[in-house]
């Protein structure tokens, strides 16, 4: 069982953060009516894998509050990396390694969230 089954990243500009994530990690969101407000999907497995999405809410503000998810970047963590301040984040700590559970890197996103990126290799 895992012990994370969903994720929500508030975002205060929904557009923003939809292209500033659809940019890095060069894949498509779906955005959806969700509960009192839009959502964008990131790509999951709903039957066996984790989930989660950007969650544009009256109720939630973005930013650091104690809260890091990491996204899996599988294989493609330098490229992502790379292309973070280009789409409007911010590189807080580069690729590094965890050995032996692979490499991480923070971003701060374009609404002010730290976001961890991980790859096994």
């Amino acid at each position: 069982m895992n012990a994370l089954n969903w994720f929500e990243l508030f975002v205060g500009d929904f557009e923003r953060a939809h292209n500033f994530y659809e940019r890095v990690l060069a894949r498509s969101l779906e955005v959806i009516e969700g509960m009192g407000g839009r959502m964008a999907l990131f790509p999951h497995a709903p039957e066996t894998g984790v989930g989660g999405c950007l969650s544009d809410s009256a109720e939630q503000q973005s930013g650091v509050g104690g809260t890091r998810v990491y996204l899996n970047v599988e294989g493609q963590l330098d490229a992502v990396v790379n292309r973070v301040p280009a789409a409007g984040g911010v590189i807080i700590q580069g690729k590094m390694s965890i050995a032996p559970h692979g490499f991480i890197a923070v971003i701060k996103d374009s609404e002010g969230n730290e976001v961890g990126l991980h790859s096994m290799s």
